[in-house]
């Protein structure tokens, strides 16, 4: 049986899209839950009137947020390449929704002391180090089980994962928030999504226990040598993960301004009320789902996946300033708001339809999920998340309130240029 007769199956596929798409839900999930109610969790571990605990917290979301993820990608990575990538999409979703259930369930400050804060930093260590894994794993079976012709479609679907998960978060945070009051949200009703978080998690192990390995990678395994898949990525392959390490620091940085940052800089400059700016924001979240398989679809069918992604960022880069002098200009109005919005993360909705299977077609199959992890970590989770901390700084050193787009320029113009420099190979057989 040959890779496509078997990617060509539709029950096969779509269970494929399933295990791919259900992981990213957890991850993402648990990322926004934890985000949106941390300030409810803080004071439950970390009380102000312990200094060992506020070190603990201080140094250990620091490992979890920057050391935990890139150490991920490089185990995962190696493991993925070495193993199989079904195996590590069983092992980084266990190793998620084991960390949700036990946030779920962890004792407090008044009732254990300073081992609560370093238990909670443990979990989220844990959960660091399964995201690097996660998201890159997943991409990359899918677009290896995929059709030729529909590589983009179906590594989409890891995105829309993502975007499912973290609408999700919200939405359960949001909903124990407007149910409860905030004594019995602070005594208790916290956990409550956290063990609904472990109970998608517990599906998701469903899911993929039953995953088998592709048969692209049953072929190129037979006969590898023990090179490390890891080394290859910075030797043999180090032209193609230094492009990727470019362009996904670079994508990562218009992402996180558009998705993260935009609302907190509307709020500091006075135009909008933050829940205002968090409402819009959202809504537009929800537009991006459907608009990410259409995407991919025009890079599958169309234009060169490359071209594709390289037009939308770099019409990304060209209308970030305009877009938020308008915003300024208008003294934050709903229509230039609204339309900044759409107009960022319709453009944005291109590299996230489309990125995964770029980045998986960069590699050979040997290393690919080594190169793609590591790249996909070091440049989304390192440059991207320091991203609303520079655009901070920003404004605070050059006084002016539209640096932010015009580091969103360089940063996209930087993309544009790593992409002239990458080979197209949406049209060809992979590696």
């Amino acid at each position: 049986m040959t890779r496509d007769d078997s990617a060509s199956k539709p029950a096969e596929l779509r269970h494929r899209i399933m295990a791919g798409f259900i992981g990213n839900v957890v991850e993402w999930y648990d990322f926004a839950l934890y985000g949106y109610l941390a300030g409810v969790i803080a004071p439950v571990f970390f009380p102000s009137n312990d200094p060992t605990a506020g070190l603990i917290a201080t140094y250990g979301i620091f490992a979890a947020g920057f050391l935990m993820r890139p150490l991920g990608a490089a185990v995962f990575g190696w493991f993925g390449d070495r193993y199989g990538r079904a195996r590590t999409m069983q092992i980084s979703v266990v190793m998620m929704a084991m960390p949700t259930l036990f946030l779920g369930i962890l004792p407090t400050y008044a009732q254990v002391g300073v081992l609560a804060p370093a238990l909670l930093v443990l979990v989220r260590l844990l959960q660091g180090l399964s995201v690097g894994g996660e998201f890159s794993s997943s991409a990359t079976y899918l677009v290896e089980t995929a059709p030729l012709k529909k590589r983009g479609l179906t590594g989409s679907w890891a995105n829309i994962g993502s975007m499912s998960g973290s609408l999700l978060g919200v939405g359960a945070a949001a909903l124990v928030t407007n149910l409860f009051d905030a004594q019995t949200l602070a005594d208790w009703a916290w956990r409550l999504p956290f063990l609904g978080g472990a109970l998608l998690g517990t599906v998701a192990i469903l899911i993929r226990r039953n995953l088998h390995m592709s048969e692209h990678f049953r072929q190129h395994q037979e006969g590898r040598d023990e090179t490390s898949p890891l080394l290859e990525a910075f030797t043999t392959n180090r032209k193609e993960t230094l492009l990727a390490v470019a362009f996904a620091a670079s994508y990562g940085t218009c992402y996180y301004i558009a998705f993260v940052y935009l609302p907190e800089w509307l709020s500091g400059q006075g135009l909008m009320a933050r829940d205002t700016a968090l409402l819009i924001n959202t809504a537009m979240t929800v537009l991006v789902i459907p608009a990410m398989p259409l995407a991919a679809i025009v890079g599958d069918r169309w234009l060169p996946r490359r071209v594709w992604i390289a037009l939308a960022i770099g019409s990304l880069a060209l209308a970030a300033w305009p877009l938020h002098e308008w915003m300024l200009a208008s003294g934050g109005a709903i229509l230039p708001v609204v339309v900044a919005h759409a107009v960022s993360f319709l453009l944005l909705a291109v590299p996230l339809g489309s990125g995964p299977a770029l980045f998986a077609e960069m590699f050979p199959e040997r290393d690919r999920l080594s190169g793609y992890s590591v790249a996909f970590n070091i440049g989304l989770g390192i440059f991207g998340g320091l991203t609303p901390m520079i655009a901070t700084s920003l404004i605070a050193a050059t006084g002016l309130v539209t640096a932010p787009a015009l580091y969103m320029l360089v940063a996209g113009l930087i993309a544009v240029v790593a992409l002239v420099f990458t080979p197209d190979r949406s049209r060809a057989p992979l590696r």
